[in-house]
């Protein structure tokens, strides 16, 4: 199991390694952001990388792109943006879920 943690909240997830973020968070009824049904289209499950992820899923082309109409493309790598759409868990993270709309 991966321990997920949540800013600014705090909450704390026991979640199965495999999983994407979104699905682990909503499978633990925890509220997150989406609308485009996971297809990274729309960028409302941004977040922010705290610590961990490093064995986390690599941003894809697809994430990429939608992050770079987002914030632009070096602005979303230097703060550790990502889509919890795209993020498959593989370890402890702490997480910074974006509070404002996309």
């Amino acid at each position: 199991m991966a321990t997920i943690t949540i800013l600014p909240s705090g909450i704390k997830l026991e979640v199965e390694p495999g999983k994407t973020l979104l699905k682990a968070v909503l499978d633990s009824g925890v509220f997150w952001p989406y609308t485009c049904g996971g297809r990274a289209q729309c960028t409302s499950c941004a977040f922010t990388l705290i610590t961990g992820g490093e064995r986390s899923s690599k941003i894809s082309r697809l994430e990429q792109f939608a992050l770079a109409q987002y914030k632009g493309r070096r602005a979303a790598a230097a703060q550790k943006v990502k889509l919890a759409c795209q993020t498959v868990i593989d370890g402890d993270m702490v997480v910074q879920k974006n509070l404002s709309s996309f």
